[in-house]
């Protein structure tokens, strides 16, 4: 099995702002070394490391790590896409075999057409030429101009993290649903089965079945060769152990086939990431 998405980080309190008072179990570093045994518990055989900060000290970081730890398969690193210079950026970027593409917090940025915007999309245009893929991580209310984003771009591969972190919380489906439904549409566009826990009652509990509609839609929607999973650890420590995480997707598929797990636990996010078959 394949970890899709992961990050690591030695914890500084001023960069790390957004790991605020109610977030004291990932107040800390979290480093291969700590995942390592998680993931040989779980039989994973490898993970994809994602930028958690945005800077190129990030991504440097994370191709150190990658070096270092063979588990480490890829990296998705962070590139400021609306720099005048992305062009050189890029081509600096494309020597480093283990880094897969590119991610940028939108879920943080006010503007909630900001991957609209003519600069970001010039930086957008340029990832395909070097084969890098675009990590889509935003909030239900900024899907909107993910669909006009992926429209622009048909040709470049695409995948939403941790479903667009649905309002599983509060129940809240339908609108999330219908735009899911509508992006589901480009064939570019694929999907990670991740960050659930946190995007549910975290703090009081929840259940299994909290997750079942937005499962149910996402895989009705993409399709097993479009889903791929990833447990967003450490993340997801905030609501549940590394093994509850995986098991959620692990109960939910099993009533797959053999191939359609598989491609879900395995080889989807190998063929989207470019691995060559490294696990």
């Amino acid at each position: 099995m394949l970890d899709t998405h992961v990050h690591f980080w030695q914890f500084d309190p001023v960069r790390d702002a957004w790991i605020d008072d109610i977030m004291q179990v990932i107040r800390r570093d979290f480093l291969p070394a700590d995942l390592e045994p998680e993931l040989r518990a779980n039989g994973i055989m490898g993970c994809v490391a994602v930028q958690a900060d945005q800077s190129e000290e990030e991504t440097h970081f994370l191709l150190q790590l990658a070096d270092k730890y063979d588990f480490v398969k890829k990296v998705v690193g962070w590139v400021d896409l609306r720099s005048p210079y992305i062009a050189e950026r890029l081509d600096y970027f494309s020597q480093f075999e283990k880094l897969a593409g590119f991610r940028h917090i939108v879920q943080g940025e006010q503007d909630v057409n900001f991957l609209l915007r003519n600069d970001f999309c010039r930086g957008i245009s340029l990832l395909e030429r070097h084969g890098f893929t675009y990590d889509i991580l935003v909030f239900p209310h900024q899907l909107g101009a993910v669909l006009e984003f992926v429209r622009r771009f048909p040709n470049q591969q695409f995948v939403i993290d941790h479903l667009a972190k649905p309002y599983i919380k509060d129940g809240f489906f339908d609108g999330w649903a219908a735009m899911m439904r509508a992006i589901a549409q480009h064939e570019n566009v694929h999907c990670k089965v991740s960050g659930m826990v946190t995007e549910a009652d975290w703090q009081c509990g929840w259940q299994y079945e909290d997750f079942l509609p937005y499962l149910d839609l996402v895989t009705e929607a993409f399709g097993t060769n479009r889903l791929m999973y990833g447990s967003d650890w450490p993340v997801c420590l905030l609501g549940g152990s590394y093994g509850e995480v995986l098991n959620i997707a692990k109960r939910y598929f099993d009533k797959f086939s053999k191939e359609e797990k598989q491609a879900i636990m395995e080889q989807n996010g190998s063929f989207f990431y470019k691995m060559n078959n490294q696990l």
